[in-house]
């Protein structure tokens, strides 16, 4: 039975011995290894490592948190009744680029191998802005089995405020906004911003969400977002319409104002870690949230979270686990809770692949193990990156030259999202960024929103 304890100690068995074969040919050898491995995008993480120590998984734990409906439906009142999704979708006043209208910077970003089969641009004002970052992407596919929310196809791309070194003033730090993308139509995808709040005073006002939004599901018709230590919930049936055009938040005089946005979608409720606070530069500590995903092959549907870890702190494994859906009525779309309301993680390993951006589990028919996802963050900027699929057996990921070369994913890519319709793989790049994650000098440039079929995925791997 593996933990932590244990592959701590296996590491530092095979540094000791590495250390007392210390020959100048092993020396040679070794420079010559590490050479290579970075040329391929990282050494090869191995098996996932199952994490089932209580101390350990206890650190997963979250208890949750529900606002009062009638505060909710107190909001709703004050501005006027719900919207819906389709309302939103059909007032989209952005139009996305398809591949032939990318630029050079944006093409480039996209995978090696396996090939993009869909891929588009952001309107040009999004796609190059240094003020916002682009970090998670879901679909109504996660929504719903049959693919659509109502009759429409929707992808829904969550955006952080990226307050370094923009200059932007206090009152924009850390907002975070989610496109509502209409995907009815693959040839031409428009989209309409919505800003994210929380409800307050009672209900009768509203306050900006300030989030990372690094991961992002839709199931059934809740949204979960990451916030560090918590995930945040949102329900798609409590959209709102602001009638006040301010750069203000919340209420002003004559209505509800939300920064110039149209709509906001309030908080229904959070889950927060109860072991204590999160951090990123300890593996000891509780995790920080990273990338979310859904999987529907897990019985029942689940929840799968990671951490995050700096890509060159290979030293340090990353975790990535599971929370089960309810299936109790009138709990649709949460997390299973037991009577305390506290949320057990039902599964949890560790992946040496450091610098985790996005992961996803998937069973194949008929496969004796699931196959864990892992988009890994090369360590040097302007590379692509990893995507290296993992079972307690092993990993593998494509070699796309003949060099053997392995960083044949997107550049700098963000979040993993199945459409199991359309058995697509989806995932996002954030952009021109350094490889320690800070912002680079001038426009952003090099995001674009694609997908790749999962068993392109699979195939590049054999």
């Amino acid at each position: 039975m593996k933990h932590r304890g244990r592959h701590r100690r296996r590491r530092r068995g095979r540094a000791l011995r590495a250390t007392l074969a210390g020959t100048a040919l092993a020396l040679t050898a070794a420079a010559t290894l590490i050479s290579t491995s970075q040329a391929a995008g990282g050494d090869n993480p191995g098996g996932l490592s199952r994490v089932t120590a209580v101390a350990e998984t206890t650190k997963l734990r979250l208890h949750e948190n529900l606002i009062d409906r009638g505060t909710l439906d107190t909001l709703s009142r004050a501005m006027g009744g719900t919207v819906r999704v389709q309302d939103v979708l059909a007032s989209a006043d952005h139009t996305m680029r398809d591949r032939s209208a990318c630029d050079a910077a944006e093409t480039a970003a996209l995978p090696v191998k396996p090939a993009a089969t869909r891929a588009y641009c952001w309107e040009r004002g999004d796609a190059t802005t240094t003020e916002w970052l682009p970090r998670s992407v879901t679909t109504s596919g996660d929504a719903d089995n049959g693919g659509r929310w109502g009759s429409d196809r929707v992808v829904l791309s969550g955006w952080t405020h990226d307050d370094r070194g923009t200059g932007a003033p206090a009152a924009d730090r850390g907002l975070a906004r989610i496109a509502f993308i209409d995907a009815n139509d693959p040839g031409r995808l428009a989209y309409r911003w919505i800003l994210l709040v929380a409800p307050s005073s009672g209900g009768t006002n509203f306050a900006a969400v300030r989030s990372g939004l690094s991961g992002m599901v839709w199931y059934q018709d809740k949204l979960f977002v990451t916030a560090r230590d918590s995930l945040l919930v949102f329900d798609l049936h409590r959209l709102l319409k602001a009638n006040v055009d301010s750069t203000a938040i919340g209420r002003v005089p004559g209505g509800y104002a939300a920064h110039g946005y149209q709509y906001v979608l309030p908080t229904v409720g959070s889950y927060r870690l109860s072991g204590g606070s999160c951090s990123a530069a300890d593996d000891r500590a509780a995790p920080c949230f990273s990338a979310l995903s859904l999987d529907r092959t897990s019985t029942p549907d689940s929840l799968v979270a990671s951490e995050w870890f700096h890509p060159g702190d290979t030293g340090r494994p990353a975790r990535v686990w599971r929370y089960v859906f309810s299936t109790v009525p009138g709990r649709g779309g949460l997390l299973a809770t037991d009577a305390r309301g506290d949320v057990r993680a039902s599964e949890a390993y560790e992946t040496e692949a450091s610098g985790v951006q996005g992961v996803l589990s998937h069973r194949r028919s008929g496969a004796a193990e699931t196959d864990w996802y892992v988009d890994h963050a090369p360590t040097v900027d302007g590379r692509h990156g990893t995507l290296w699929r993992q079972t307690t057996s092993g990993a593998k990921a494509a070699t796309c030259a003949a060099d053997e070369t392995q960083a044949c994913w997107g550049r700098h890519t963000a979040s993993l999202s199945y459409w199991r319709e359309t058995g697509e793989l989806w995932t996002l790049t954030e952009g021109a960024a350094s490889g320690d994650g800070a912002r680079a000098a001038g426009p952003a440039g090099g995001r674009v929103l694609y997908a790749v079929p999962l068993n392109a995925v699979d195939d590049a791997l054999e």
